[in-house]
């Protein structure tokens, strides 16, 4: 459900440092929201060295782009939750200052969104789609809990 891409500029992230952000986020996406772990997916792209530009002018700062495409039909309240507590995690885990952050939410309607073979269910009705997959993916979503 939720597919955050990760890109950056002038930043070398090691393993270490994407394994904690990919868990940090999609814990913050879990928590905030409720939905089930599984559903997240992470993202890390790079921006080659020269290819940032700022103002029309190349950007030699580090700087850090979180793009969550979401499922739409939560509150003002809980994508705010949502933006700041992701801001917060990637400040955390990369030490960087917030003004070196950015974070965009992009709504996609539900049934216009198909995710391990299923159109995917409004939100807050998570449970009564999950009841009625096929058993065999259930265990395996089961299994990444």
């Amino acid at each position: 459900m939720p597919t955050y891409v990760v890109k950056f500029s002038n930043l070398k992230l090691s393993k270490s440092q994407k394994d904690d952000l990919a868990k940090g986020i999609t814990d913050v996406h879990s928590k905030v929201t409720g939905a089930n772990t599984f559903f997240a997916q992470v993202y890390f792209e790079t921006c080659e060295s020269g290819d940032h530009y700022m103002g029309g002018k190349i950007n030699n700062g580090s700087e850090i782009f979180l793009y969550g495409r979401i499922r739409s039909g939560r509150s003002n309240e809980t994508k705010n939750e949502l933006l700041t507590k992701l801001r917060d995690i990637i400040k955390k885990k990369l030490n960087l200052n917030t003004d070196n952050i950015w974070v965009y939410l992009i709504d996609l309607p539900p049934n216009q969104m198909i995710e391990y073979g299923q159109i995917l269910p409004n939100s807050g009705e998570e449970k009564e789609w999950f009841k009625n997959l096929p058993d065999k993916l259930r265990k395996r979503l089961q299994s990444m809990e």
